[in-house]
């Protein structure tokens, strides 16, 4: 792992944004999400925006999820639940490493995420639990946040020494070779107790924990560290689940090593790590219009894109955006939603100066305090205007394809999703003045959601009057965007 570097074109480009009104994240407003309407209604299809509430307590999950249904997110991510180590400082990775099954972290016991869980379906927003199932702890020995002991190999009445891989490939049993398959999926990660996910016994533990949070309402998984298992392990354990749920597998691949996300598509989708690399490095250093054939290293259908998660932008290098580049993160963002590769996951941080600090505590022990975005370093990228708008746009255009597409070779594009939107993304340096655009959308006046919502009738931002030949004509600022969409047409029915 590395931290990642500041390059010398993209302070210039920082530089030219210091005193910016950053409208993108401002307003917060919520209206009209993911509404049809009017004479181009039809029956919508299944929403699929997952935000990752990272750290977040199950309290806190409860009390955003009506929010997030009004705005148009299909469900959240949430943080590893089981028991996990206990740690100096409790840094964020404490996490992923388990010593227990127990539903019981800093972030509340069982009762409160079975509240969670219910409170989020009540409004129709599911829930996605983070699983940790290659391994356990990385400590000789230590004690659990509900006060399990644990030894390297030994987690009474869970695992012993004969239920771990100790593949004997390297010093230490430590993977040092990527390029070796065995290793990486035998060995440990970072001397974490590397699971013999093999054995029938360890299968059916796994699939008991996971069939456990399936009682408590869970709606899928996003399962951690899958490249470390084999893919005919991770079948078997998915085959084993009490009720057939979705799942999306980390496989960090990015080319150049022996395995491949591919691998796992049979039975679930996967996380792909390079779309965030490819948006973000051509949204800070090259043209965002060679982002037109956009697409990963799997069909889209199997496909959970994002532009940063919670490692990724604390180690993923400088060619992830994160919060800390507000501008064009909201700008990169806005893409991602209305570009039709993959289902996406929005991250919603906490802010960081060191990259291994916990989430904001109250108490030495860690517990983790109530989300209030804006206050206690609580970021919520996923509550800015730009990023609600375009989850309601997300919504609206889902099962259409691109077309119109423009751009001025280089910085500044627009594309239409059909009849059902349109969207104008300046990432250039000078403002798009009085351009006009051609779109394939009905006559009519329309919210700019970037920017704005259809509230009462009303928009709370700029507006754009679609004439009946689908011309319009806008000002789009530099590192600015728009979008219009028919769930926010003024007088629409």
């Amino acid at each position: 792992m590395r931290s990642p570097r500041t390059r010398s074109r993209y302070a210039v480009r920082l530089g030219a944004l210091a005193g910016a009104a950053l409208a993108l994240v401002a307003g917060c407003t919520v209206g009209v999400g993911a509404g049809g309407g009017g004479p181009n209604a039809r029956t919508e299809l299944p929403h699929d925006t997952i935000v990752n509430l990272f750290q977040w307590n199950w309290r806190s999950v409860a009390a955003e999820c009506p929010r997030l249904a009004k705005v148009g997110y299909a469900g959240v991510q949430v943080s590893p639940a089981q028991e996990h180590v206990q740690v100096v400082n409790n840094p964020w990775w404490v996490d992923y490493q388990p010593v227990s099954y127990q539903i019981t972290s800093r972030r509340g016991d069982r009762a409160a995420y079975q509240g969670m869980v219910a409170a989020c379906h009540a409004v129709g927003v599911k829930i996605y639990a983070d699983a940790v199932i290659n391994h356990m702890a990385g400590s000789d020995s230590g004690v659990g946040w509900a006060g399990s002991t644990f030894e390297h190999y030994t987690y009474p009445g869970i695992y012993q020494t004969q239920d771990f891989h100790h593949c004997g490939l390297a010093a230490n049993d430590d993977i040092v070779d990527y390029q070796n398959r065995a290793q990486v999926q035998t060995c440990e990660l970072v001397n974490l107790a590397d699971l013999d996910t093999g054995s029938d016994y360890v299968r059916g533990r796994i699939a008991a924990y996971l069939n456990d949070l399936i009682s408590l309402g869970v709606d899928g998984f996003r399962v951690d560290a899958v490249k470390h298992l084999s893919a005919e392990d991770i079948a078997a354990i998915m085959g084993r689940m009490s009720t057939p749920v979705e799942r999306y597998y980390e496989v960090i691949d990015k080319g150049g090593e022996p395995i491949s996300m591919s691998e796992y598509t049979a039975s679930g989708k996967v996380l792909v790590f390079s779309y965030g690399d490819e948006v973000g490095s051509a949204f800070q250093w090259g043209k965002i219009a060679t982002l037109r054939n956009l697409a990963g290293g799997v069909d889209g259908t199997v496909a959970r894109v994002f532009l940063d998660n919670h490692d990724t932008q604390r180690h993923g290098g400088a060619q992830v955006l994160t919060y800390k580049q507000p501008r064009l993160y909201a700008l990169a963002t806005v893409f991602m939603l209305a570009w039709p590769y993959g289902e996406p996951t929005v991250m919603s941080s906490y802010t960081f100066t060191d990259p291994d600090a916990g989430p904001p505590s109250i108490d030495q022990n860690g517990t983790t305090k109530d989300t209030v975005c804006g206050a206690d370093g609580w970021e919520c990228e996923h509550r800015w205007q730009s990023t609600e708008g375009m989850v309601g746009f997300h919504n609206v255009v889902k099962g259409t394809g691109v077309d119109l597409w423009w751009d001025d070779g280089a910085n500044a594009i627009a594309f239409a999703r059909d009849d059902r939107g349109f969207v104008v993304v300046n990432n250039a340096t000078s403002p798009l003045v009085g351009r006009s655009f051609h779109s394939r959308m009905p006559a009519g006046t329309y919210c700019d959601v970037v920017h704005g919502a259809l509230v009462d009738g009303k928009c709370t931002g700029p507006s754009v009057t679609v004439s009946a030949d689908g011309w319009f004509t806008a000002d789009v600022g530099n590192l600015d965007a728009l979008a219009i969409h028919v769930g926010a047409q003024l007088g629409a029915r």
